[in-house]
């Protein structure tokens, strides 16, 4: 079993992976064609990095948190440093009141997901749970893409864009989860999850 990080690589990780984050993900919206480049648009795959960033620090809720935190905050303006210094964007935007709103979700989620990330590796509920929410997340974020089927504003893209994150979603469980018994049970704990996700993007605005 590989150690555990210390505080300060835990830091150091927090702030150079936030910054990568950013970068690769304008990056990513920037270059990578459709379907797949989708995700660049996409807040849970954000959280999805914060519960690595959890898995990866294994235990002390703390210092996950706080790291998660940490690395989704730095990352808002990553990708805005990235976007002002490939296509000559506007650097005022790095302290807009939208890049701040972003990176109050970023210590939300942060906090969350990194917490969750540990839960994986300790016992109990906290061994389903955890890996529920990270994909809980995707299928909600699914859920937002089904509801503009037929819509024709969005063409066939929402389709693609929700099949792509409930396989995600699917693949997390099946990496995050020791066991098949856990995987199930994590599934089972991330529908409940995705509802109240779904939930909580509608009212936060996400349509």
């Amino acid at each position: 079993m590989r150690p555990e990080p210390d505080n300060r690589r835990v830091a150091l990780a927090a702030t150079l992976g936030g910054l990568l984050l950013g970068c690769l993900d304008f990056i990513w919206i920037k270059y990578v064609p459709y379907p797949v480049g989708n995700l660049g648009n996409s807040s849970a795959v954000w959280a999805v990095a914060a519960f690595l960033f959890g898995f990866w620090v294994r235990s002390g809720r703390l210092r996950a948190a706080a790291g998660a935190a940490v690395a989704l905050v730095v990352a808002v303006p990553g990708y805005y440093a990235t976007a002002a210094l490939v296509q000559g964007d506007d650097w005022a935007v790095l302290w807009a009141p939208t890049s701040l709103l972003w990176m109050s979700f970023g210590v939300l989620a942060g906090v969350i997901f990194g917490i969750a990330g540990t839960w994986t590796h300790g016992a109990g509920w906290r061994q389903v749970v955890g890996p529920a929410l990270p994909a809980a997340v995707l299928f909600a974020e699914a859920g937002l893409e089904i509801r503009r089927i037929g819509d024709p504003s969005y063409g066939d893209d929402p389709i693609w864009d929700a099949l792509i994150r409930i396989a995600l979603g699917l693949l997390v469980l099946a990496l995050a989860g020791r066991t098949n018994r856990q995987r199930v049970l994590a599934l089972a704990a991330a529908l409940p999850l995705a509802l109240a996700g779904l939930a909580a993007f509608l009212i936060a605005g996400f349509r």
